[in-house]
């Protein structure tokens, strides 16, 4: 069975449509562990009413808001979960229909997967969140309108898609589509590198943090793009006062196995 390990903060209007994504899926074996970053009762509520009327299995962890702690709940989430194949994906992403059989179909032992996201503009997250509810047909019928409006950045690897192959594989690490919002993992390997690194907080490289050990210790990366794309809604740039300390930590890290 596939975990999906679903972090999340304070936008719960953001959270409902990732949610209602996820119940159009194609491949309906997996479970959803909610990994919360301290939000506030309405987020509560927002998975309390999408666990009434869905019988998705669903796991509620959340921690209380200390500043930005994404590794310490993604750590929780991780032990939590039930699946042996963990996929990360972040609250203010919806999902296409075929997003956990797409994973699925990447999934190989002694290999990582690193997904890609399209970004949307701000006007038409704004629109998206006052939809009743999560529409892919409605979305997809306007995908090119969106693309020469500029309300997406990518058109083509939405609805061209291409499955497993050797082409896929990194021959060494680099930072480059290395998005916490979308990337996968074997369990046993997540538990034999301990996990995000808990002291690594404030926003930022984390994720590229977690991918470097996971590729010490000898897994192998490959790329998730033109398969597992997910809709990225426009937000705000967060707190980013951590991020050039965190991205220092993991060039150090680098270089110390350089020398």
């Amino acid at each position: 069975m596939i975990s999906i390990l679903l972090a999340t903060y304070n936008w719960p209007q953001a959270l409902k449509l990732c949610l209602e994504s996820l119940a159009t899926q194609t491949d309906s074996d997996f479970e959803i562990i909610i990994a919360d970053d301290g939000s506030t009762e309405s987020t509560k509520q927002i998975i309390d009413t999408f666990k009434a009327s869905h019988a998705m299995s669903i796991t509620h962890l959340w921690q209380e808001d200390q500043g930005f702690r994404k590794t310490k709940i993604l750590n929780q989430a991780i032990a939590a979960s039930q699946g042996d194949y963990l996929v990360f994906l972040d609250g203010d992403c919806i999902v296409q229909p075929d997003f956990v059989e797409r994973h699925r179909e990447l999934a190989q032992k002694g290999y990582l997967v690193t997904g890609s996201r399209v970004l949307l503009n701000e006007k038409l997250t704004q629109d998206l969140l006052t939809w009743p509810t999560w529409d892919f047909k409605r979305f997809n019928s306007k995908l090119l309108g969106e693309r020469l409006s500029g309300g997406i950045n990518k058109y083509l690897p939405l609805v061209i898609k291409f499955g497993n192959g050797g082409w896929r594989d990194y021959k060494k690490f680099v930072w480059r589509r290395i998005k916490g919002c979308n990337m996968a993992c074997w369990k046993a390997d997540a538990q034999a590198i301990d996990g995000f690194d808990e002291t690594m907080t404030g926003w930022g490289h984390e994720d590229a943090d977690f991918i470097l050990r996971l590729q010490r210790h000898h897994i192998k990366r490959k790329s998730g793009s033109w398969a597992t794309e997910v809709l990225h809604l426009f937000h705000k740039i967060h707190d980013q006062s951590n991020a050039a300390e965190n991205a220092r930590r993991v060039r150090e890290k680098i270089l110390a196995k350089a020398m």
